[in-house]
């Protein structure tokens, strides 16, 4: 089935802004509640939110087998375990649904009144119901760099790194859309000084710089997925800040990974762009050296070129730009990614998240969190108000973002940002 949504030179009747991340080839999916607290799945055209429920109800998907509340969910989930055919199906109806040269919508304007919002008067939900979460840790740089600081600097990779995708199973409880305000977390810390541990906020709060991607129902347990099918199985990408808290992290580690430091806050931009819409910015990974075994070897273009950039916002002052990154610095792939997780039979349900792990790319301005930017604290980075971080303080807005772009055209994510509150008082 053709991908006719992707047609770079497709103009749209609604307005975009010049540098908007949302083209009418981008297309994301995502979940809204409207003023009259309707809760609906939809899509962005420029600064333009589109209820899909009401263009279901009005008769605009037919002739697409869908079923008759598809789009009046308060989750992606069930659209999602439809499948690739189904997405690209929708994908390209909306395409031309909004497409400048139709008049069947963009001449009524009765219609137009209940399927169209301005961005600024919806807020915008957790896109899908995430059942399973786990995260990698596939940036070499970002794992070197972390070697290096807590390790031997001449052994800083661990023996098993460049033979598999590390990662480890986290907690969907409190993984949160962009906008929700998260909590400096409280636990136990072993201080440099100290002789025990003591309870208390933690003092190391840092961003990790991640995408993550969004399965559909991909297997029966006992069935692994094959690496070059793997990406069917994938429906699309967000921006990704798995919060962490360092001190904490640093003391309860050993031996079974991280704990209490990763499960208080994780935040997800709310747009899922598909894979789809990503397409023609496929680029080469990192060459893998030594060759994975055979179950992780790929060929081909299995990166994607997605300029990605950290900011840090404290109260009431401008916002400091600390990273620029960029998403074809990971080392182990998406599809390899997710072959290893199923390799042991591993089932894997629509609306599970992966992921990606800290992206760090070869230079200090390209690390992907304070601890790797200031070195565990050594360099502080002044902000534009002169003030200086080491880590995250109270009340400062951590703000990701990320775009693609070529001659052509930008396909982008919007934004993941997220205030960090103070702790709660536990006596």
């Amino acid at each position: 089935m053709p991908n006719i949504a992707n047609d770079p030179t497709r103009k749209s009747w609604i307005n975009v802004p010049e540098h908007s991340d949302f083209p009418i080839q981008n297309i994301p999916f995502g979940v809204f509640i409207t003023k009259e607290d309707v809760i609906t799945i939809g899509t962005r055209i420029g600064n333009s939110a589109i209820d899909m429920g009401a263009l279901q109800q009005l008769g605009y998907f037919e002739g697409i087998d869908l079923t008759d509340d598809m789009f009046m969910q308060d989750t992606l989930n069930d659209f999602i375990s439809d499948g690739k055919k189904t997405w690209r199906l929708v994908r390209n109806r909306l395409v031309e649904i909004f497409d400048s040269e139709n008049p069947k919508l963009r001449d009524n304007q009765k219609h137009k009144d209940v399927v169209i919002f301005d961005v600024k008067d919806i807020e915008m939900l957790l896109p899908v119901q995430i059942g399973d979460y786990t995260d990698f840790y596939s940036s070499k740089e970002h794992a070197t760099n972390v070697g290096k600081m807590f390790r031997d600097p001449e052994n800083a990779l661990l023996p098993n790194w460049l033979h598999i995708p590390v990662g480890y199973h986290g907690r969907s409880s409190t993984i949160v859309p962009s906008g929700a305000a998260v909590r400096r977390p409280n636990g136990q810390t072993f201080p440099a000084d100290a002789t025990q541990p003591v309870f208390g906020p933690s003092k190391l709060v840092d961003f990790e710089l991640e995408t993550a991607f969004i399965t559909t129902d991909a297997n029966l347990m006992g069935e692994p997925i094959p690496v070059d099918q793997a990406e069917e199985y994938i429906f699309g990408m967000v921006l990704f800040n798995d919060w962490s808290a360092r001190d904490i992290q640093k003391w309860e580690y050993v031996p079974l990974g991280p704990f209490l430091a990763k499960n208080f806050a994780s935040s997800i931009s709310p747009w899922i762009v598909t894979m789809d819409a990503l397409e023609a910015f496929r680029v080469k990974g990192p060459e893998q050296s030594p060759t994975p075994l055979p179950y992780l070897q790929q060929k081909g273009k299995n990166a994607f070129d997605i300029h990605l950039e950290v900011a840090i916002q404290p109260e009431n002052t401008e916002e400091t730009i600390v990273s620029k990154s960029n998403f074809k610095y990971m080392y182990w792939s998406m599809a390899q990614q997710l072959a290893h997780h199923t390799v042991n039979g591993c089932r894997v349900n629509s609306g599970d998240m992966m992921g990606s792990g800290t992206i760090s790319g070869p230079t200090s301005d390209s690390y992907g969190s304070m601890l790797e930017i200031t070195w565990g604290g050594k360099n502080p980075v002044t902000m534009k108000d002169g003030s200086e971080r080491k880590f995250i303080n109270d009340n400062d807005t951590v703000i990701i973002r990320g775009y693609c772009q070529n001659e052509a055209i930008r396909i982008g994510f919007g934004e993941c940002s997220s205030k960090l509150l103070p702790a709660i008082s536990i006596k």
